[in-house]
This record gives structure tokens, sequence and C-alpha cells, in this order.
């Protein structure tokens, strides 16, 4: 009985240090708990914060990025759920490096980062916030101060990088705003000089074979996405983690693959009334997919090798909008000297060189002496079709012709 209640107690303990009250307004998995996983990208000078976000258990990180200054201080890139673990996991770095000087929101279009920046920033009253220029909200255009961003210290990035109190340590390009018909996208590219590192959010993606560690520590997802029917139950293994994970990827990544089947929905209810586990947590038994034998190509297809890539949501429905925009911001951007890049969703820190960033984006080029435009086509047939009923309703402006 004693061990129960330390446990009970234990366990309301942590949830609390994972409690994130704003969950309503982006209402995605894991909803109100949120756990937070620090790690050191280069000793003493950058830390990844890594936490979970998804629907139907397809899960995937989102990543906020810290750097050390030079003259002391800490530099913020996209912020995730201030929760009580996150806030202790900064303050340690606080205590060591100086506070929070600069806020950094690089997208306009990404409301799963936007959500959390005023937030973040209420907690570090120091810090100046620079935004992304074009910033824009949906269903109705709010501004800035009332989605919680504090207004006496919010700055629009200037498109002039010089501009920035932060210069000296860093440079930055800003792609966009590219129209979407009712919204805009647009990204920042953050260089950080003295450790040749570039942040994206993004536009540049690294596909891990394993499952990251932030998965790990509630697996449930993984066994869930591992199963091939209702009437499993998954082993708790480094295996299943793994077939879990990559299809996770194909889910996140295509939508619909071409390896993935839906059964007649007669079926699925049918099933749910056998399955192996009909808890709420188990969505009551359903379980609406069927997997092809051969879903680990498409996978290994998508994966090529861990090699950076362009998600193929933004090759088929956001990028292919502005080609000379996109090639342009690329090619400023391989001006840098980097060796690494850290973005904001899937593996960090990837090994990736100027020339490597730049020819994931040849897929806008038709006359491109590197074919990078490896997405299958049966894969990425469910976004074809997407972007056609999006031109039709006039949701979505035509694509441009390739360079």
């Amino acid at each position: 009985m004693k061990a129960r209640v330390m446990w009970m107690q234990q366990k309301n303990n942590a949830s609390k240090d994972w409690f994130w009250a704003f969950w309503p307004v982006v209402p995605i998995y894991p909803y109100s708990q949120r756990r937070t996983l620090r790690q050191e990208v280069v000793s003493n000078t950058i830390w990844t914060f890594e936490q979970l976000q998804g629907i139907f258990y397809v899960v995937v990180p989102i990543r906020m990025t810290v750097i050390k200054l030079a003259q002391g201080g800490l530099l913020v890139y996209a912020p995730v759920a201030p929760t009580p673990e996150c806030l202790r996991l900064v303050n340690e770095l606080v205590e060591e490096h100086g506070d929070i000087k600069y806020i950094i929101l690089p997208t306009i279009s990404g409301v799963e980062h936007k959500v959390f920046v005023g937030p973040f920033a209420n907690r570090f009253p120091k810090a100046q916030v620079f935004v992304a220029p074009y910033q824009w909200s949906f269903p109705v255009n709010l501004p800035l101060s009332w989605l919680g961003f504090p207004p006496d210290r919010t700055y629009i990035l200037p498109k002039d990088s010089s501009q920035v109190p932060f210069a000296d340590e860093f440079d930055y390009r800003i792609l966009g705003p590219i129209y979407l018909g009712p919204g805009r996208f647009a990204e920042v590219a953050l260089f950080h000089k003295q450790s040749q590192t570039l942040l994206l959010t993004d536009s540049i993606i690294s596909v891990p074979t394993e499952p990251p560690a932030i998965i790990r520590l509630d697996p449930y997802p993984l066994l869930f996405h591992a199963k091939d029917s209702a009437f499993d139950l998954m082993p708790n293994n480094l295996e299943n983690y793994r077939k879990g994970w990559q299809r996770i990827c194909l889910f996140a990544l295509y939508f619909r693959s071409s390896v993935l089947e839906v059964p007649p929905w007669v079926q699925v209810f049918r099933n749910a009334l056998k399955a192996a586990e009909k808890s709420k947590k188990a969505y009551f038994g359903l379980f609406p997919f069927r997997w092809r034998e051969n879903w680990q190509q498409s996978f290994e297809a998508l994966r090529r090798n861990g090699e950076p890539f362009v998600a193929p949501i933004l090759q088929t429905l956001i990028l292919n909008r502005a080609p000379i925009e996109t090639l342009s911001w690329a090619n400023q951007v391989a001006q840098w000297n980097f060796n690494k890049i850290i973005p904001c969703h899937f593996d960090a820190p990837i090994s990736a060189t100027p020339q490597q960033f730049r020819q994931a984006f040849s897929f806008l080029e038709k006359d491109s002496a590197i074919n990078y435009n490896f997405l299958v086509e049966q894969d990425v047939s469910f976004l074809n079709e997407l972007e056609i009923k999006l031109e039709k309703t006039r949701l979505l402006p035509p694509a441009q012709p390739k360079i």
C-alpha cells in the first residue's frame, strides 16, 4: 500500500512537471502532458530541447535550439512549450551562461511554433523577441500582442541581417513570403558562425532509421503503429519501436503512402469488437490501417541513407509555388560555411555541407545535373491529387514551372 501511494505521488509530480496549460489552442497529442529532452549538440555552446507533437499517434519531434552567445547570455530559436520541466532545463543554462537575450520565431505559418513564443517570452522578461516578417493567423488575422507576444519588446526581423543586435555572431536569410491563397509561408535560416551550424524550421529534414529518444520515453505511439491489425498486442521491444517509427514517418511525410491501405469501415468496426485492446487510449480498438508487405521499401526510398531533403508536402504544395524565390534563398544560404544542420523536426543534428543543402532543392530545376527528385511517384500520388483539388477550389495558387 505504501509503495502504491509513493508511485501515485511520483506520477502526480511528473504530471505537474510536464503540464502545458494552453494545449486547447492547438489540441494535438500529447495534449497537456509534454515531456522535454535536452541534448548538448556542441559542447558548452548549443543545446536542443525536444518535445512531441502529432495526431492519431503520428508523432514527431518538435525542437527548440539554444545557443550560448560569445558576450554572455543565450539565443533561443523556435521555442517549445514552456512547461515546468522545460523551464527548469533552460534555467540551468541561464544560471551558467547568463540570461536569454534573444528569442527568434523563424516562421509565419507554423502555428505549432508560434503558439509557444508568447508564453515562453513572458517567462524571460529581459529577452528581445524577433519574428519573421508578414506574420498572419487563422481564421482571424490578429495582432501579435493579442497572441501573447510582449508588445514592448517584439520586433520584426529586418531584411538586412546586419541591423540586428546579434549580427556579430549570426547571419540569416528569409525565404518568402510565399503566397498560398488564404495564407503564406516563410522561413528564417539562421547561421551561427562560430560553430558553423545552420538552424532551419521546416525546409530541410533527415529521417533516422531508429525512433528519436524523445519518442522512446513513452513508446505507446510506436507500438500502436507497429500493429498489423486490431488483433495485435505488440511486445515492448526495440524491433517494434523501429517498425512503428518507420510507419509513422510514412504517415507524417506522405499522409497516405501507396503502401498504406484503408479497409472498409464496416470491417474496421467489426475488427474493433474483437480487438486485443479496446481502451480509450487505443481508440476503442479502431485500427483503420493495412500495410502492404513492401512498406519498408517505401521507407528506405524516403530515407535516402539519412541525406537531407525537402519534405514531400513542401515539394508538392508549397515551394513549387515560388521556385525562383526558393532557389535564390537556397543559393544565398549555401554561401555559408556550415557543416551541420539543426531543423525543428525529425533528426538533428544533420551532418551536411552547403552543397548537400543546395542539392536538396534541385527538384525545382528542370535541367539539374543531379536528379534529386527521389520521391516515389506512387507514394506522392495522394499529395498530387490534393494539389489538384486545392488548385481547382482556388485555395492554392498554381505551381510555377521549374527553372
